[in-house]
């Protein structure tokens, strides 16, 4: 692609706006909304979220996680604890977390601090999910380095014939939930001439306060 081709890609947006007045007084009725109106929008995978860590000495890595599960507590995903980003967890417990509507000129950005959740809680969702992918949580060591695809493929199969479709699969021991504990969410709106608006609700002790920030 030519540079200034690239250089020119830009969209205008014309939002509505968010209503300050109108607010709740705390961040999770509106991201639910927002949730909700994502879904009616047809937006693809819009529980798909950017997961952001850190290692002990603050070299950051970022993947596409989907948010499965969320409530006033905060915001759960669930993972291999041996990856990457359980391995930066363990080290560092900081964690952000973007939410990328862009068909709605919209992003909702989450700072926090993540913690596993409990057995019983990640037994639960794991019991919820298709066969194939509780047999590819056991199959996958998730972010090693691996030889081939065909060692992977290989490895599903010898699961996959020691806990056949219909028996119990067992949550793998280094497999479960984190809970992201937010103290910020801020809501993005796209707006003309780049006049954005950015509300951030920042935790002081039980209370939310609400804060806007310059685009």
């Amino acid at each position: 692609m030519d540079l200034n081709q690239l250089m020119a890609m830009r969209r205008h947006y014309r939002g509505e706006g968010i209503d300050a007045g109108a607010l709740p007084a705390a961040p999770m009725p509106l991201f639910a909304h927002w949730l909700r109106e994502a879904v009616a929008a047809d937006l693809p995978e819009p529980n798909a979220m950017v997961v952001g860590t850190a290692s002990a000495a603050g070299r950051p890595s970022s993947r596409t996680v989907l948010l499965k599960e969320y409530d006033d507590a905060g915001f759960v995903f669930y993972t291999n604890y041996d990856s990457r980003k359980g391995r930066e967890i363990a080290a560092n417990p900081a964690v952000s977390l973007l939410f990328p509507w862009h068909a709605l000129d919209r992003q909702v950005v989450v700072g926090g601090t993540a913690e596993r959740v409990s057995a019983e809680r990640t037994a639960a969702y794991f019991a919820s999910r298709p066969y194939g992918s509780r047999i590819g949580a056991w199959a996958s060591e998730q972010s090693r380095v691996i030889t081939s695809r065909e060692d992977l493929e290989k490895k599903y199969a010898e699961l996959a014939a020691r806990f056949p479709e219909g028996t119990e699969v067992p949550v793998p021991p280094f497999w479960g939930g984190y809970l992201v504990v937010p103290d910020s969410v801020e809501f993005w709106q796209g707006r003309e001439n780049r006049l954005h608006d950015r509300l951030r609700y920042r935790r002081e002790g039980d209370a939310w306060v609400v804060e806007r920030l310059s685009p």
